[in-house]
């Protein structure tokens, strides 16, 4: 069947593991959804690893990459009620950003904050849903107590230092150069430790210890963050950068009563999405209007898709990466 050229649009695929753009078909919104002509697309850790063929999109998702954009609604599902065309949006997504125009449901939509440019809000949804999530929502953080943020330079270990700074929380954090340590010392961090310098542990015990660690890293970082929770303490593991194989101490996880928590945000239902964006809608927002400030993503025009990546996977980014996705057609007719 022939598809006519304007029901389609440019989005970004991946095949053998290389990133390509293609024209596919234009979706339309369902009743709940509203339709985003795509600014800006968010580039995270899930897209480099589903384009390597490590991260498989959901059932019933679409293959075309992108977690997060920012955007214009330009067409609402007949049951939504709550977004118009014409307004300035960012929104949660679990595929299908990475293109011209994506449908979301109209609960994983969140209005642009005032204070930030539409390429600044493209990188808020996913590290923001993400911290809030983890740190909040499942490790159920309390105010009194002390967090370890591992890649604290990462697009997710920023966030999490700018909330949880601007919120009055006391952080650790661990990161990989001296270039990436004056960044988190920037953003707030009590304590960096550059990991290039061994292990982090004696660091923090001198330091205090921790409640709870988020730990993307994983493999033997989680026998190390055993050593430094207090009683009681919690490590939520969101990544593997370090490996999927780890020893623990099993004695000390039941002495200290010690919670892993594996969590992945892409995976969960529509109805937690809507609730963790419901949340961001009234916890983190209204904090961007006065104390948070989020930082400016380094922005990649659509043709340099493929250096992003290659920053992404060396790890050379401090903060979120961001595609602009404006002279997409231009670029690729």
């Amino acid at each position: 069947m022939t598809v006519e050229l304007s029901q389609t649009m440019w989005a970004l695929r991946a095949e053998a593991k290389q990133v390509i753009w293609q024209r596919v078909p234009r979706p339309t919104p369902k009743p709940n959804q509203v339709l985003i002509k795509t600014a800006y697309a968010g580039l995270n850790r899930a897209d480099l690893m589903q384009a390597q063929g490590l991260y498989p999109p959901p059932a019933g998702v679409t293959d075309v990459l992108g977690l997060e954009v920012s955007g214009e609604v330009v067409a609402c599902g007949a049951a939504v009620d709550t977004l118009t065309p014409g307004t300035e949006v960012c929104a949660l997504l679990s595929g299908g950003g990475l293109a011209e125009y994506v449908c979301v449901s109209a609960d994983q939509v969140l209005a642009r904050p005032a204070e930030v440019t539409l390429a600044t809000a493209a990188g808020l949804c996913e590290v923001y849903a993400t911290v809030w999530f983890n740190l909040f929502m499942l490790a159920q953080l309390k105010p009194s107590e002390r967090v370890l943020i591992h890649a604290g330079a990462s697009g997710v270990g920023s966030a999490a230092l700018q909330l949880l700074t601007c919120l009055g929380y006391e952080c650790a954090t661990t990161v990989g150069s001296e270039n990436k340590a004056q960044w988190v010392r920037e953003l707030g961090a009590d304590l960096v430790w550059n990991r290039q310098q061994g292990s982090f542990v004696q660091a923090v015990k001198d330091w205090g210890g921790v409640d709870v660690i988020l730990d993307p890293v994983a493999g033997d970082y989680l026998q190390w963050d055993q050593h430094v929770l207090h009683q009681d303490g919690r490590i939520v593991v969101i990544g593997l950068l370090g490996g999927r194989s780890a020893s623990i101490d099993t004695g000390r996880l039941l002495i200290k009563r010690q919670s892993i928590i594996g969590s992945t945000l892409r995976s969960q239902s529509a109805a937690r999405k809507a609730e963790i964006v419901r949340q961001l809608r009234q916890q983190v927002w209204p904090l961007i209007a006065h104390r948070l400030q989020p930082r400016t993503p380094e922005v990649f025009a659509a043709n340099e898709v493929a250096t992003a990546f290659a920053q992404l996977e060396q790890q050379l980014n401090c903060g979120k990466l961001v595609i602009d996705m404006s002279q997409l057609a231009e670029v690729q007719e």
